[in-house]
């Protein structure tokens, strides 16, 4: 995976600086742990890298590879704007890097962002009272959650300054009848940050959507009413 070879891609190792290549394994393999937890779709969400350096570049999937495909070489580098830096196989979803701009421009640690549309996820976001801190899992994440109302599909730059007010200093974010976002100072801490991760999270999956299906049509409506 290391060397882009499963993706026929031409290797970066040596042709980029350490800290670069090292933060493409790290997001390459943050990838292929999303696609093993089945916490992909298809070709959609992404996880974005800022890569060390004063230049503010980051790095993000190629638009049309699969998580499981993703590797450290096939990472695309881009800007705050999402054009392409330098050579790319594929190009990236500028809509899809619209959130983590935003993120990685108004929040100075998040140096990764992770934005994900689970099952799970999707019903938790889905309820009016969020996620439920009543077990071990959950409860980990005290005073670490916070709610973003919906405002469509999150293409538009000018809704950056309300997801930032909404987000402030929490690093596990629910987007309300959405999905799930995390942000954190290393790709490593970004992913345990991620709401609701645990271990048995084959069971969380089953046992949250069966609770959101049980739920009245009313009460999910509700959370997209909500400041």
């Amino acid at each position: 995976m290391a060397d882009g070879s499963v993706a026929g891609a031409v290797s970066l190792k040596g042709r980029v600086s350490e800290e670069e290549w090292q933060a493409r394994v790290d997001l390459a393999a943050l990838y292929r742990l999303a696609a093993l937890y089945e916490w992909d779709d298809m070709i959609y969400t992404h996880i974005s890298a800022r890569i060390p350096g004063p230049e503010h570049h980051f790095l993000i999937n190629p638009y049309g590879m699969w998580f499981e495909e993703i590797t450290a070489s096939s990472l695309v580098k881009v800007d705050q704007s999402a054009n392409v830096i330098g050579h790319a196989e594929h190009p990236v979803n500028p809509a899809g890097f619209t959130v983590h701009a935003a993120i990685h421009d108004g929040i100075e640690g998040a140096h990764c962002v992770m934005h994900t549309h689970t099952t799970a996820g999707s019903a938790v976001a889905c309820l009016r009272e969020g996620l439920s801190q009543s077990n071990f899992y959950s409860a980990q994440l005290h005073a670490m959650v916070t709610y973003h109302a919906f405002e469509g599909i999150t293409i538009h730059a000018e809704e950056a300054p309300r997801l930032l007010a909404s987000i402030g200093t929490k690093p596990a974010v629910i987007l309300r009848n959405h999905g799930l976002l995390a942000w954190g100072d290393t790709i490593a801490r970004t992913f345990a940050e991620r709401p609701a991760v645990p271990p048995r999270w084959r069971i969380g999956n089953r046992s949250v959507a069966r609770v959101a299906a049980t739920k009245s049509s009313t009460n999910l409506r509700c959370a997209s009413a909500e400041p």
